[in-house]
C-alpha cells in the first residue's frame, strides 16, 4: 500500500484488519486475509500474502452497505441481495459490495453516508492533541495543514512550540507524528502550490535542496503566521540570502555553476517534493555522436541564449506560423520544459512507482520511453511537442518492446562515455566548462529572469501557456469542487515556470577566477561556498620539497580556532577538497558537516542512536561514508541531504572504514575485516548502493583499526589484544602477524612509499614494523597512550590520552615537541594534502584548526 494509489485530493484516513472472501454462484470459495483502508474516494484492501494484487473499489460503485449475518456466514448475506457478488470485504460488521453491472438509484445517498462517517473519524483523529516532546512547552498555534510529498499530499495537524514543529498525520502515516527541533532548522521558504501562496518548506541544512519537510496549507494566512514563529526564532541563526548575494558570489568563482543553479532553483520555488516544480537544469552538450568530447570547442554545447523550443530553426517558423495565428491568450509552446511527465521520463528506472502512479498503473510505451541520450536529445530538437530541459535499470523493470522488437533497457549513451559514471562526470564537467560558465548568465534569463515573461518572452520565442506562469488562474474563485480539481490537475501535470527573481539581463560571469575552482576542487562540489583561500596553493603546484619543508616544521604548530559542536567524543574527521567543509563523526551518535569559511554548523544527522566511530568522504565531494556501533555502515548524500543508503555488512560494531577505486574496507569488533567492491549510488543512478562483498580478512580477536597503503595492495590492522596484522589485498592473505603491544591497538598507517608500518597503541609505544620482513625494526615509548597519528616515513605527530599533540623524531628516538592540545584525549587527526593545515578531534567534543608556521 501506498498513498500513491489515491487520487488527486482522495485522502486516506485508517486502516483495520479484514477478509477478502471470495463466492462463486453463492457457494464459499475461499478467504484471503489482510487490512482495509479506508479513504476518502474509496476503500483499499492489501492481502498480507504479498503476491495477491491490492484491490482498490471506488465508492461511487459501491451498491450496497450492509451488516453481515449473525451467524458469520456471508453466503446469508449474498442471498438475502439477491445479487451475484463479485467483491465481498467485511469489517467488523460492515460490508461493502462491489457490482460493475448495476447502477442503483439509491448509490449516491448511500456512498455519502458512508463518506459522512469517515468524515466523522477525521475530526475524532484530529481533535486528538499532540503529545509534546517536553511538558513545558508553550504552544504558538496550531491549524491544519497537508504534508507534501511526490505526488502525494497527506492531511494533518500542524502545531508549533517555542522548542519544536510538529506535524500529525490524519492517518498516522507514514509514522504518527513528524518532530522538527526548531534549533536545528537552518533555513525556510515560502512556496506556492499549484500556483496559489500555500506552501512552506523547512530545511535543517545550509546549501541542499532536499528539505525536512513541505507543508501545504488550506489559508495564506495560516501559512505566513507559522513562518513568523519559524522566522523569528531564526533571527539570530542564518539570514535568508538573496538572489543577488548568490550572483555575486558565482561571479567572482566562489560557487560553482552547479551550486550557483541550486540556489536559484531553490529561491524560485522549485522543490524536490513537488514534481510540478522540480528544480531545472539547461540541457548543456550538443554532441552525442563523437567518440571523445572535447569541451574547448564551442560547437560542442548547445546554444544557452535560445530556448529548446527555438533552437531548431524549421519548428521554429512552424511554431510562430500557428502563434500568430492563434486568438489570445496566445502561447507558442503547447508542453512546458519542466512537468511531471519530464522529471519522470528521466527518473522511470529509479521512481518507477512514480511513473505508475501518473500512467493510472502503466509504463508509457516503449518507443517513447527514455532509451537513448542522443534520441532524446534529437526529439527535444525536433518533435513537435518536446521542449524539456534536463540511467541504469538496475531494477530489471519491464518496460516493454519498441517497435523493432528490442526490449527496452538501460539507456543508451553517447559514444564519448565510457559508463553511466563517464558520462555524468562528463556532464559535470561540461557543466563547468569556460563556455557554460561564460553563457550561462543568457539560459538564467530565460528561465529566471527578464525573458521569462512580457514582450521580452515573446521576442525571445519564450511563451508557453499560460496556466504555468504565476497568477494564470485563481482556484479559489472556482465553486465547483470538479471543475476546481480538474483545473488543479490540469495545473500540476502541465508543468509551471518557476517565479521569476530577475527583471533586468543577469550579469555574466567573470571567468578568470574559474581557474582557481577548477584547479582546486572537483567542479561538481555541491558544498563549496569558497574554493580556496587567497595566497593557497594548488595540490597540482605543490611539490616533493614543499612536504619536507612543512614536516621539518612541524613543531611550529598552532592553533587557530576551536570549536565544540558534539555532545560526546568527536571520532572521526573529514574534509572536502578546497577545505571550506569539514564533516566529523562522534559517540554521540551525530554526522556533522561544519563550514570553515562561515565558522557555523550547517548540518547534523543522525542515522542511529549508537556511536559513530569513524567517517570519510568519497572522490568528488558527493557521498560521506560513515561507520557505526550498531555494526553498519551508513552513506550519505550531501547534494540531497539524506542517507542514500546503508551497508549491514557486520555482527558487531564496525570501527573503522577505508575506500579506496570503488572499493570499501571495513573493521569491525566481530572479528573481521572485509572488503566490498561498488559504486556510490549517485553516481550509478539508482536508488540504491550497489556492493558485493570481495573478502572476508578473518582475524581471532575483535579488530580496532585499519589502514591502506598508497597503492591498496596492502591492509595493516590492529587488534584489540594488541597483535599488529598485514594483509597482501590482491591474494586476500596474511603476510606478517605482529604481536607488538601490550592493549589494544589504537591507530595504524603505513609509510608514503610502503616500506614501514607505525602502529600506536594503550601501551604508549610507537613500533616501526618493517612490511617485507614483518621485523619490528623500532620502538619508542611515552608515559601515556597515543590514540591517533599522523607521519611521513621520519617524523610523527600524535595526540596524546592527555590531550597534547607529541611531535616524534624517529631517526633520533625522541619527542621533538609536546604542544598543548585538547582538555581530553585527542581521538583523530586530520591533514591535507599541501601537509600545511590540521585538524583535530578530541573527547572534550571539539575540532581544533592548526595551521603550520614556517
Amino acid at each position: 500500500f501506498s498513498l500513491l494509489l489515491l487520487n488527486l485530493e482522495e485522502y486516506y484516513f485508517e486502516q483495520h484488519t479484514a477478509n477478502h472472501i471470495q463466492n462463486k454462484g453463492g457457494q464459499y470459495e475461499r478467504k484471503i486475509r489482510g487490512s482495509l483502508k479506508i479513504c476518502s474516494k474509496s476503500v483499499i484492501f492489501e492481502p498480507d500474502v504479498i503476491s495477491q494484487p491490492i484491490i482498490k473499489i471506488p465508492l461511487r460503485d459501491c451498491i450496497k452497505i450492509g451488516k453481515h449475518g449473525e451467524n458469520g456466514s456471508n453466503r446469508h448475506f449474498a442471498n438475502f441481495l439477491g445479487l451475484p457478488s463479485t467483491v465481498l470485504i467485511f469489517l467488523s460488521q460492515v460490508y461493502f459490495i462491489k457490482e460493475h453491472n448495476i447502477v442503483a438509484p439509491y448509490k449516491i445517498e448511500r456512498v455519502s453516508k458512508a463518506f459522512h462517517l469517515f468524515l466523522a473519524i477525521c475530526v475524532v483523529i484530529l481533535s486528538n492533541k499532540i503529545l509534546f516532546q517536553s511538558v513545558s512547552e508553550k504552544l504558538h498555534m496550531e491549524c491544519k495543514a497537508e504534508m507534501v510529498t511526490p505526488l502525494v499530499t497527506n492531511p494533518g495537524h500542524v502545531c508549533i512550540t517555542d522548542t519544536n514543529l510538529y506535524f500529525q498525520p490524519l492517518n498516522g502515516y507514514p509514522k504518527p507524528v513528524v518532530q522538527i527541533t526548531l534549533q536545528d532548522v537552518r533555513r525556510i521558504y515560502k512556496r506556492r502550490h499549484g500556483l496559489m501562496p500555500l506552501g512552506l518548506e523547512v530545511f535543517c541544512t545550509e546549501d541542499d535542496l532536499c528539505s525536512d519537510i513541505y507543508l501545504k496549507f488550506y489559508e495564506p494566512q495560516d501559512r505566513d503566521d507559522l513562518y513568523f514563529y519559524i522566522a523569528t526564532y531564526l533571527e539570530h541563526h542564518v539570514a535568508e540570502r538573496t538572489a543577488e548575494s548568490y550572483t555575486l558570489q558565482w561571479q567572482r568563482g566562489h560557487l560553482s555553476n552547479y551550486q550557483y543553479l541550486l540556489h536559484l532553483n531553490n529561491l524560485a520555488d522549485r522543490s524536490c517534493n513537488d514534481l510540478s516544480q522540480y528544480p531545472v537544469f539547461p540541457w548543456i552538450i550538443n554532441d552525442y555522436c563523437s567518440t571523445e568530447l572535447d569541451l574547448s570547442n564551442p560547437g560542442t554545447f548547445r546554444d544557452l541564449s535560445r530556448p529548446v523550443g527555438a533552437l531548431n530553426k524549421e519548428r521554429l517558423e512552424r511554431l510562430l506560423t500557428r502563434y500568430q495565428e492563434m486568438p489570445e491568450p496566445k502561447f507558442m509552446y503547447g508542453s512546458h520544459y519542466s512537468s511531471p511527465g519530464y522529471v519522470l521520463f528521466y527518473l522511470v528506472r529509479i521512481a518507477p512507482e512514480y511513473m505508475l502512479c501518473l500512467q493510472n498503473g502503466r509504463f508509457d510505451n516503449a518507443d517513447r520511453m527514455f532509451n537513448s541520450i542522443a534520441e532524446t536529445w534529437k526529439n527535444c530538437l525536433d518533435g513537435a511537442t518536446d521542449f524539456k530541459e534536463v540511467g541504469i535499470n538496475s531494477l530489471k523493470l519491464d518496460l516493454g518492446k519498441r517497435q523493432g522488437g528490442q526490449m527496452v533497457d538501460d539507456v543508451e549513451l553517447p559514444p564519448w562515455a565510457r559508463s553511466p559514471e563517464d558520462f555524468l562526470q562528463k556532464s559535470k564537467d561540461a557543466l563547468e566548462s569556460n563556455y557554460v560558465s561564460e553563457h550561462l548568465h543568457e539560459w538564467i534569463d530565460l528561465i529566471f529572469g527578464y525573458k521569462q515573461k512580457g514582450s521580452d518572452a515573446v521576442e525571445a520565442h519564450n511563451v508557453f501557456h499560460p496556466l504555468t506562469y504565476e497568477g494564470g488562474v485563481d482556484l479559489n474563485s472556482i465553486e465547483d469542487p470538479d471543475e476546481k480539481v480538474a483545473m488543479l490537475t490540469q495545473i500540476l501535470e502541465f508543468g509551471q515556470t518557476p517565479k521569476q527573481l530577475f527583471v533586468t539581463p543577469h550579469p555574466r560571469r567573470i571567468t578568470p577566477k574559474l581557474k582557481t575552482v577548477t584547479q582546486a576542487c572537483s567542479p561538481d562540489d555541491p558544498t563549496a561556498d569558497s574554493p580556496v583561500s587567497p595566497g593557497e596553493e594548488s595540490f597540482e603546484d605543490l611539490t616533493e620539497e614543499s612536504k619536507s619543508l612543512a614536516w621539518n616544521n612541524i613543531t611550529k604548530l598552532q592553533l587557530q580556532e576551536q570549536y565544540k559542536i558534539h555532545k560526546e567524543a568527536v571520532t572521526g574527521i573529514a574534509v572536502s577538497c578546497n577545505g571550506s567543509s569539514v564533516f566529523t563523526t562522534s559517540q554521540d551518535s551525530t554526522l556533522k558537516m561544519f563550514s570553515k569559511e562561515s565558522k557555523m554548523l550547517q548540518r547534523s544527522i543522525s542515522f542511529s542512536n549508537m556511536a559513530l566511530s569513524s567517517c570519510l568522504l568519497l572522490p568528488g565531494d558527493a557521498t560521506v561514508i560513515s561507520s557505526s556501533w550498531d555494526n553498519n555502515v551508513y552513506f550519505y548524500s550531501i547534494a540531497f541531504a539524506r542517507r542514500q543508503d546503508t551497508l549491514m555488512g557486520h555482527d558487531d560494531a564496525v570501527s573503522k572504514i577505508c575506500w579506496h577505486d570503488n572499493r570499501l574496507y571495513s573493521a569491525s569488533w566481530d572479528s573481521t575485516v572485509k572488503v566490498w567492491s561498488g559504486v556510490p549510488a549517485e553516481m550509478t543512478c539508482t536508488r540504491r548502493q550497489q556492493f558485493d562483498m570481495l573478502a572476508e580478512l578473518e582475524h581471532d580477536v575483535s579488530v580496532n583499526t585499519i589502514s591502506l597503503n598508497a597503492a591498496s595492495t596492502l591492509l595493516v590492522s590492529g587488534t584489540k589484544e594488541g597483535t599488529v596484522n598485514i594483509w597482501d589485498l590482491t591474494t586476500a592473505t596474511i603476510l606478517h602477524q605482529i604481536p607488538c603491544h601490550s592493549g589494544t591497538v589504537c591507530d595504524t598507517a603505513f609509510s608514503p612509499d610502503s616500506r614501514h608500518v607505525l602502529s600506536t597503541g594503550e601501551d604508549g609505544c610507537l613500533n616501526v614494523i618493517d612490511v617485507q620482513t614483518g621485523m619490528l625494526i623500532s620502538s619508542l615509548t611515552s608515559d601515556e597512550t597515543q590514540r591517533c597519528f599522523i607521519w611521513d616515513g621520519n617524523s610523527v605527530l600524535s595526540g596524546s590520552q592527555s590531550g597534547e599533540l607529541l611531535v616524534w623524531d624517529l631517526l633520533g628516538g625522541k619527542i621533538s615537541e609536546r604542544i598543548q592540545g585538547h582538555a581530553g584525549a585527542v581521538t583523530c587527526i586530520w591533514m591535507n594534502e599541501q601537509c600545511s593545515s590540521i585538524i583535530t578531534g578530541g573527547e572534550d567534543r571539539q575540532i581544533m584548526f592548526w595551521k603550520l608556521q614556517y
